[in-house]
């Protein structure tokens, strides 16, 4: 939000104010119009800066109004509309001002205001809410004729494509109701329909009411019936779903392809059992090759360790090997076979 957007009323409101200070009271009273129907407590919070940087400002003062009105807190908008119009001299929130005076129940007091003079000033827009908050206050007093009376010559003589039109129809056919004239009732329901544009009332649905129309919701509930298509799928879905976990949804031949693999890996176990009777003859052999080396040449039973399973890693249980001599677990030398003469050459080596 720049602030430009307000209108130019506002802009020449806010020229008693620094440029700065204008430009930042202009982007919270825009804030204030974009979140009034939207959060109500973030657009109070918008207000009540607007008014805290300009409190002299009427439109920051309307603001702050306009949101305690839509909030239900009557007197401090009652206040702040008061204050509006002493800073203004402008009579526009008459309408509002007499509807917190109803809300307040000083009805009395909300008549007063709205015969006072200054209504003949109001354009017709604000002539039409002030006539609906005073039809309003007729009912609340249980003067019903008087409610209707109120509304009938403004009814008549104000032009469809006013804005104000689908509310002031709707309010005279709800006080039409009040009197039993149901005729009457949905003849301006029936106008309110057609002038509301913005669909702002709920005509379309009262006028259907006088007319015994009954209209069902049949998707409101979270919970929507499931057809039987939709449980048949539903069923076969659990059935996916637990065929993931059970063997029991397994036909004969998926069993069947299963002993014949639990078959293969015994044969493999069997193969791979031979093979290692296999290396255990050749590490046999090739140990009886090895201590026919060692018998020739002393040298190499010194320097090359035995690997195990003829590889070039060593296992967990393999012997280790310190200084190239094979050692026991307990760390004394494997059978020493060597003679004197190799032993002393080898504690020189050490």
């Amino acid at each position: 939000m720049t602030g430009h957007e307000v209108d130019r009323g506002v802009k020449n409101q806010l020229r008693t104010l620094s440029k700065e200070n204008a430009e930042g009271v202009a982007q919270h009273l825009v804030m204030v119009a974009e979140l009034l129907d939207v959060d109500a407590q973030a657009a109070l919070a918008h207000a009540e800066t607007a008014v805290r940087r300009a409190g002299r400002v009427p439109a920051a003062r309307e603001a702050l109004g306009l949101v305690a009105y839509r909030l239900g807190d009557w007197a401090r908008a009652l206040g702040e509309f008061r204050t509006v119009r002493r800073l203004s001299g402008s009579n526009h929130l008459l309408p509002l001002m007499v509807d917190c005076e109803r809300a307040l129940g000083r009805h009395d007091k909300a008549l007063e205001l709205a015969q006072s003079p200054e209504t003949s000033t109001l354009a017709i827009d604000d002539r039409v809410e002030l006539a609906i908050v005073v039809s309003g206050i007729r009912r609340d007093l249980g003067q019903s004729d008087a409610a209707v009376a109120g509304l009938a010559d403004l009814s008549r003589r104000i032009s469809p494509n006013r804005p104000s039109a689908a509310r002031l129809y709707y309010a005279y056919a709800d006080a039409k109701l009040a009197v039993r004239d149901v005729e009457g009732a949905r003849e301006w329901f029936s106008r309110a329909a057609d002038a509301d544009h913005e669909l702002t009332t709920d005509a379309a649905e009262r006028l259907d009411e006088l007319d015994g129309v009954e209209v069902t919701d049949l998707l409101g509930d979270d919970d929507e019936l499931m057809t039987d298509g939709d449980l048949s799928a539903a069923d076969e879905d659990d059935a996916d779903e637990d065929g993931e976990l059970d063997d029991d949804d397994l036909d004969d031949e998926d069993l069947d392809d299963a002993d014949d693999d639990d078959q293969d890996d015994d044969g493999d176990l069997e193969e791979d059992a031979d093979d290692e009777d296999d290396e255990d003859d050749e590490d046999d052999e090739d140990d009886a090759e090895d201590d026919e080396l060692d018998e020739g040449d002393p040298q190499t039973a010194l320097t090359e360790p035995d690997r195990v399973d003829g590889s070039d890693s060593r296992s967990d249980l393999a012997p280790t090997f310190l200084d190239g001599r094979p050692q026991t677990a307990d760390g004394d030398d494997a059978d020493d076979t060597r003679s004197d003469d190799e032993r002393e050459v080898d504690g020189r080596r050490d």
